[in-house]
Parts: C-alpha cells; structure tokens; sequence
C-alpha cells in the first residue's frame, strides 16, 4: 500500500523562494532564452533545489501492526558545498520515518539524514552527502497581501505518475494568497500530497 502525507499548515507553508539557475552538480546546463512568462522564469529557477523525499512511515491500517508505507514528501535545499547539502521540509511528513532517501534533479536517489526539528514551527532539517548543488535563496512572508500571486513547486504524488511510466518530474502550480492567517497563508492553490514542503514562490521580475 503506498500512501503520501497530507500537507500541513505552518510558517514553512509562507517561503517565498527563488533559486539561481544551475543543473545536476556534475552536468552542464544548455543557455536558455529568458521567458517572458515571469511563472515559468520563477520555476525554472527555483526547480533545481526542489527535491522529493521518499520514506517509510507506520502504516495508518490499525490491522497490520508494526507495519509500514511508502510516503513522499518535497522539500527545496537551502545551503550546499564540499560536505554535502541542506534541505529544508516539514517536520510532519517525516516523523517517525525510516530509510528517508532524497531524489535530485528527477532521477538521482541517495540516502538523506534529519540533522534537526523544530516541531512547534514544523520545520525539519534534512542532509544528503552531495556537495555543491544549486540552492534557493529564502525570502519572507513579512510583505504577503491577499490576492498576490504565488505558486508551489513539488512532487505531486510521484507513485502514481510511476505507475502509468510518466517519470518523475517537479511539477508547478500556480494562484493566489486567499488571506494571512496567525503564522499561516490560506492559498486558492491545490498542496497535493506528495508536495508537502515544496517551496513556494512569487513570480520573478523581468532581468
């Protein structure tokens, strides 16, 4: 039985993000011309630190005790050199998780390690043992408004694209901020599970 975690509200729900244009830390990037569309320029900026976490967490079927599921999880790495790269996700997905792996750039699955939680903030700190990966630079909530445009990158639910022999790719959606709530932002976007802790970001400005 395969299950992915149900998104969660938090202040990790309010990043603003946006990356610097790189590619797998080994591989070459082929120059693009800069879209016009500034949704497309944030994505594809930001999908480079994107990452999809996979686990296995205990099973929610009371029936089969000490059992386990396989549950998916995003998350959008932060800092990254010689020794490795930091991720930052929800704490919720992760909890009580067993062999968490960590997949890069759609097709590269290594082992990740939680280094550190903030359970009232909902915030967890993941590392992988990659150096020098492209990372997103964290913004603020401080100047959010109702009916600014946002968008989530993310995993959405990455086994059921696997079944039908889609790939697994970052995927991106694309609203509005419906209110500002008490250390949340109310969205009229879907959070799918699969994409919970995906980085969220505002459309970047023409260069």
């Amino acid at each position: 039985m395969n299950a992915a975690r149900a998104p969660a509200a938090g202040r990790a729900s309010a990043l603003l993000a946006s990356a610097l244009l790189a590619g797998c830390a080994t591989q070459a990037q082929t120059e693009r011309s800069v879209p016009d569309d500034p949704f497309v320029r944030s994505f594809r900026a930001l999908k480079p630190a994107v990452v999809l976490f996979t686990m296995n967490v205990p099973s929610d079927d009371k029936r089969h005790k000490n059992a386990f599921d396989e549950a998916y999880g995003s998350g959008v790495a932060i800092a990254s050199g010689r020794c490795g790269t930091d991720i930052v996700k929800m704490e919720h997905v992760i909890h009580d998780a067993h062999k968490l792996r960590a997949t890069l750039d759609d097709l590269c699955t290594v082992p990740a390690q939680v280094v550190g939680v903030d359970v009232r903030d909902d915030l967890a700190l993941v590392h992988v043992q990659v150096p020098d990966r492209p990372v997103a630079t964290l913004g603020s909530s401080a100047h959010a408004e109702a009916g600014m445009q946002i968008g989530i990158a993310g995993y959405p639910i990455p086994d059921a694209f696997a079944d039908e022999h889609l790939g697994t790719r970052t995927s991106v959606y694309a609203g509005r901020v419906s209110s500002l709530r008490r250390d949340a932002l109310e969205l009229d976007l879907p959070v799918i599970p699969g994409e919970s802790g995906g980085p969220f970001s505002t459309p970047a400005r023409a260069p």
